[in-house]
């Protein structure tokens, strides 16, 4: 009888033990003051890892504390040192939802789009060669929004100088992409869809570097189909606007062949799979 009760004392015990192990012990919950002092000092030691800990659990257990909005605004910062974009992005909409009449709107506002500016090449974009004109330009748009937001509601921010120069790049990289695409038609033969690409070049992002390239191929696509006067403005337009363009010879004459060296890529590569299957 003894052995049995002490073998019921024992299964006891190990259920108890187990219990606890499979409950750990709730993490203690500190001042609020502590946390926001942490998340500052860990940020001006550049650990942005424990500065983001500290900030969300203060987020957590003090929604509405002293320290609540300045929380959410050094979160923000937190999370795009972290390279964290789409988390700064949703930490700049919850700021801008929670707090819609701050004076930090601002600034909520130009991190939001400087996260989406950086968001469509992330890390890749540190160590290899990307293309960035050649990405989807999903994010960008959205980040000539929040600029373009950011002017218009504060003209006279200290962002706005930054975000008007930000602005100007996205459309460069817009028309960067058009550029891209009108490419890809060409080694198609798409010369038609390829004018109509550079065509919007010209009309929509008259003032970036792409216009003269642009320019190029519209007078070569329309030489090839054979429409002259479309082919003569497009050169009158380069000679007036790229006087030293490479695509005028010695004599000013326009000797672009665009279109050839694509043609001749194009057997290079048709030419090298026929003698690969020999």
């Amino acid at each position: 009888m003894r052995s049995v009760v002490r073998l019921l004392l024992l299964s006891t015990l190990v259920a108890m033990i187990s219990a606890c192990a499979n409950h750990p012990r709730q993490e203690e919950v500190l001042p609020e003051q502590t946390y926001y002092e942490n998340a500052r000092r860990a940020m001006n030691a550049g650990n942005f890892n424990e500065a983001e800990q500290n900030l969300d659990a203060l987020e957590t257990y003090y929604p509405f504390g002293r320290y609540a909005e300045q929380a959410q605004l050094d979160l923000i910062f937190a999370r795009y040192q972290n390279l964290d974009l789409e988390g700064a992005r949703a930490a700049a909409d919850r700021f801008l939802r929670l707090n819609p009449q701050s004076e930090h709107a601002d600034y909520a506002l130009y991190m939001r789009g400087l996260a989406s500016y950086n968001l469509d090449v992330g890390l890749a974009a540190r160590y290899f060669p990307v293309d960035i004109s050649a990405r989807n330009p999903g994010e960008q748009l959205q980040a000539f929004r929040d600029f373009s937001e950011l002017l218009s509601r504060y003209p006279d921010s200290d962002y706005a100088a930054d975000a008007r120069q930000r602005m100007l790049a996205i459309r460069n990289r817009m028309a960067a992409l058009e550029l891209h695409a009108a490419r890809y038609y060409i080694k198609r033969q798409a010369y038609l869809a390829a004018n109509n690409r550079a065509r919007y070049v010209l009309e929509n992002y008259p003032t970036s570097p792409a216009v003269e390239e642009a320019l190029v191929i519209m007078a070569e696509t329309y030489r090839f189909l054979d429409l002259k006067k479309g082919y003569r403005d497009a050169v009158a337009l380069l000679r007036e606007n790229f006087p030293n363009s490479e695509a005028f010879d010695d004599r000013g004459e326009f000797k672009a062949d665009i279109l050839k060296r694509e043609n001749r890529s194009l057997a290079n590569v048709v030419t090298f799979g026929l003698i690969g299957d020999e």
